[in-house]
């Protein structure tokens, strides 16, 4: 789920927009995609009538809550409370698997947007350990080595990919996709 604090934060409209757009790859991974705000239906209403080129939303493929009693968004802990930004609602992502048990959360102070690759990313991590149960390590993707989470599984992966090998994250990445 994301989570969008008020209307003039444009970053929210971007993240909605690319997720909307993306629902297919969402869709087959058998995830859905819902967002929410403390704006009212009718603001959502007519911000998906805004052109996108004007910053609107234009057509959506994903719902938008509108969470204006602030319930929901008290919640899942991304209201604002106190101070100048009082009622305002933090950008939060919330992966909820079939059981609805909260798997992921990450919020984001409110300048700062979100990535789509990286909630499918997660998905694709949760999925897998579900599947497997091996521990996905950091920078893990799809095709990428996991690794057991005992001792002896454990030290055959730090073997395998040799973390003395590699100074920088990007290195890592590679390193870890290529091992």
């Amino acid at each position: 789920m994301h989570y969008r604090g008020v209307v003039t934060l444009e970053l929210f409209n971007i993240e909605c927009i690319c997720s909307s757009d993306r629902i297919e790859e969402f869709k087959k991974i058998g995830v859905e995609v819902v967002a929410a705000s403390v704006d009212s239906q009718f603001s959502h209403l007519a911000w998906t009538k805004q052109p996108r080129l004007e910053g609107g939303l234009g057509d959506m493929k994903i719902p938008i809550i509108a969470d204006i009693t602030k319930t929901i968004s008290r919640d899942y802990g991304v209201l604002v409370e106190s101070g100048s930004d009082a009622g305002v609602a933090l950008r939060g992502t919330f992966i909820i698997d079939p059981h609805q048990i909260v798997r992921v959360v990450q919020i984001n102070d409110l300048p700062i947007g979100r990535s789509v690759d990286e909630v499918l990313r997660l998905i694709d991590a949760l999925q897998f350990h579900e599947k497997h149960g091996d521990v996905c390590p950091v920078g893990w993707k799809k095709g990428s080595h996991s690794m057991k989470a005992d001792p002896i599984g454990s030290k055959a992966y730090f073997e395998k990919v040799n973390l003395n090998t590699f100074f920088m994250v990007s290195d890592f990445d590679e390193l870890i996709a290529t091992t």
